[in-house]
């Protein structure tokens, strides 16, 4: 788990790291409705040190983000941030309290890290496909595994196998 999440990120890196120094990172993207590959970059952060941040006092609140403009603006600052979290991603699991805002209400419900680890990899992987959507259409290229569930890439690797 935690191997294939740092994987996850890394493949981000790989991703964005070529963009420096062009505007693609930042440029807004019709097919994403005017966000940006930062803006999406900057959301999967957040999210994992949200999950960080609550590991330390057992309380996650993923609407409680900082939403850093730096991150989404600063491809450096980006990529150090999610190198501090594949170094902090592996520690032992233990109970957490989520909480979420529904409108005016706030509901508790319980966790744990490893759960959470897991939820935000594949929120890692949807948004990655998302940032995907935006490649194509500014001609980038990438890989085409890029932002596309284990389980469909397994599944898809038995379709060929059993078409040959």
């Amino acid at each position: 788990m935690f191997t294939f999440s740092k994987h996850t990120l890394g493949s981000l890196i790989e991703l964005i790291e070529p963009l420096e120094g062009t505007t693609f990172y930042t440029q807004p993207s019709n097919e994403l409705s005017g966000s940006t590959i930062g803006q999406h970059t900057r959301h999967i952060i957040e999210l994992y040190q949200c999950l960080l941040k609550g590991y330390r006092v057992g309380l996650i609140n993923y609407d409680d983000r900082k939403r850093n403009k730096v991150l989404e603006n600063d491809i450096n600052e980006a990529i150090k941030a999610i190198k501090e979290i594949q170094n902090e991603l592996e520690v032992p699991d233990c109970v957490l309290e989520l909480v979420y805002e529904i409108g005016t209400a706030q509901v508790t419900i319980h966790s744990n890290y490893y759960r959470e680890v897991l939820y935000n990899m594949e929120h890692c992987i949807h948004h990655q496909a998302l940032i995907k959507v935006a490649c194509v259409a500014f001609n980038l290229p990438i890989s085409e595994h890029f932002g596309v569930a284990p389980s469909t890439i397994k599944y898809q690797e038995s379709q060929i196998t059993q078409n040959n």
